[in-house]
């Protein structure tokens, strides 16, 4: 799933040198979709593999998401492809919920122990190269 959104910069906070980063989004207005299939095809489903259509429904979501700490870093340059960056894996947490009439979710309490991978980026590419 992916959402391309513009939230107010006073609901992200970067802090690179420090490795920590913030995101907050609260009661953002989406559409729940119910499966990948149905939200690319607005609500008609597929016929092959066969799934079948489900309008969509609107929702709210927020959620909270922390990044901290370094644990790996990995600075990059290609001059060939004008882009460099420095990347920095890191801890990271988040808080998850969405409510639709008749039905709301939360996700359990932020746990660093269950994150798989999280990266912070600084790059430059193109004019900025």
């Amino acid at each position: 799933m992916f959402w391309m959104i513009r939230v107010p910069s006073g609901n992200v906070d970067v802090d690179f040198d420090r490795a920590q980063a913030s995101l907050r989004v609260s009661e953002l207005e989406v559409y729940d979709d119910h499966d990948i299939a149905n939200s690319l095809t607005f609500g008609l489903g597929l016929p092959t593999p066969p799934i079948p259509p489900v309008a969509p429904v609107r929702a709210t979501v927020s959620f909270d998401v922390e990044w901290n700490g370094v644990i790996e870093m990995g600075p990059i340059n290609n001059s060939a492809q004008h882009f460099k960056g420095t990347f920095l894996k890191t801890g990271a947490t988040i808080k998850w919920s969405a409510e639709q009439p008749g039905f709301r979710f939360e996700s359990e309490a932020p746990n660093p122990a269950r994150n798989l991978i999280s990266v912070l980026g600084n790059e430059q590419n193109g004019v900025f190269f």
